[in-house]
């Protein structure tokens, strides 16, 4: 990796002195359906809103990333696939993040990019902060539009309905939103940003508080989905896909790679029989690539693992198996909801696990 010439450095995530802090500041503009065709509408707060458009957008997400594989999970499961296009980064890359480097010639088909910087540089010249996906880029413009990711997948459920598909479920429904938004934040402060706060740790102290409260927080998940069968209502909903990106990379990535390994997710009997069977609905298993998820994590992290060896295991195929959670009665969908249909031609999972092909073919 390192003698590429085009390689600027290797990324620094992990603290140098303590607990890790995310930088949680993102482009906040919003696409929303009030907003007339053709236009933009400036805020009060100084963001933008643009307009819900047909064709005019391009989701830039990474097999590898848990935040993208949530938009990519909330855009199959709506139908919006022939909507807002999908560009998909590399797993791997240096300080400057994201790049096309699994397209022809090194290049976003859609929009040309070859790094997703340069849709953020197109906007914002003197961009200061993290490359990050997911990220909405207006395709012809080849500027970013928001890379704030809780926005982007509400905006997917709440101000893209027109083009929703027949049959797609309501991830935020109404009446349990109160609660979705309760259980979200505590899923991404404790769980998903919980991992990282464990293996970016700049001491042991700072290690040790993270690990507490990431136990402690899956310890109240186990307990919780030992009764229900999923975390909000009778029904898959966004509670279930915030939780699902981290449970699924957990004994391939963070049990060994951010030292969370107290216990396997397959060794939770609710929490894994929760994982399979969200795997197993189309939009959740047939999202998620393992070779590149462990290839980010294992190769650009390069200051938790200084070899960037690549670890062959686990064996993950337990996914596939039967999971028994119909006992706790409710069902993924609701009546007259459906699941998606195939993946898009060009949008397959590179690197399907065998037992991956058997499910979705």
């Amino acid at each position: 990796m390192t003698a590429n010439k085009d390689w600027a450095g290797d990324p620094q995530n992990a603290s140098t002195d303590g607990e890790f802090i995310r930088d949680a500041t993102y482009i906040e503009d919003r696409i929303t359906a009030d907003v007339p065709s053709g236009t933009t509408v400036d805020q009060d707060d100084g963001t933008v809103h643009w307009p819900v458009e047909a064709g005019r957008y391009r989701l830039m997400a990474a097999r590898a990333c848990p935040w993208a594989h949530r938009a990519v999970i909330t855009r199959r499961l709506l139908g919006l696939e022939d909507v807002i296009s999908l560009g998909l980064a590399g797993p791997t890359h240096d300080v400057r993040s994201w790049v096309f480097d699994l397209d022809p010639d090194q290049k976003d088909p859609a929009t040309g990019l070859h790094r997703l910087q340069e849709a953020y540089l197109n906007r914002f010249p003197d961009y200061p902060r993290g490359i990050t996906v997911p990220a909405v880029v207006e395709t012809e413009s080849r500027k970013v539009v928001s890379n704030d990711y809780p926005s982007i997948v509400r905006d997917f459920q709440t101000e893209w309905t027109q083009f929703h598909r027949e049959g797609a479920p309501d991830l935020y429904p109404l009446a349990h939103r109160e609660e979705i938004d309760t259980i979200t934040r505590r899923i991404y402060t404790e769980v998903n940003n919980g991992v990282y706060r464990c293996g970016f740790a700049g001491s042991q102290q700072a290690y040790n508080e993270a690990y507490e409260r990431f136990w402690a927080t899956m310890d109240w998940l186990e307990e919780r989905l030992t009764t229900r069968r999923y975390l909000v209502g009778e029904h898959v909903t966004f509670a279930d896909i915030f939780l699902f990106v981290t449970l699924v990379r957990h004994d391939a990535v963070y049990y060994s790679h951010f030292k969370t390994s107290r216990n396997k997710i397959s060794e939770m009997p609710a929490l894994w029989g929760y994982l399979r069977e969200l795997f197993q609905l189309p939009g959740f298993g047939d999202t998620t690539d393992f070779r590149e998820i462990k290839e980010h994590y294992f190769i650009v992290h390069k200051e938790v693992n200084p070899t960037q060896i690549v670890p062959q295991g686990p064996d993950l195929a337990g996914l596939a198996t039967p999971h028994g959670r119909e006992a706790l009665g409710g069902q993924p969908f609701a009546e007259g909801v459906t699941p998606p249909g195939p993946v898009p031609a060009g949008e397959e999972v590179k690197n399907p696990e065998n037992f991956q092909v058997e499910l979705f073919g």
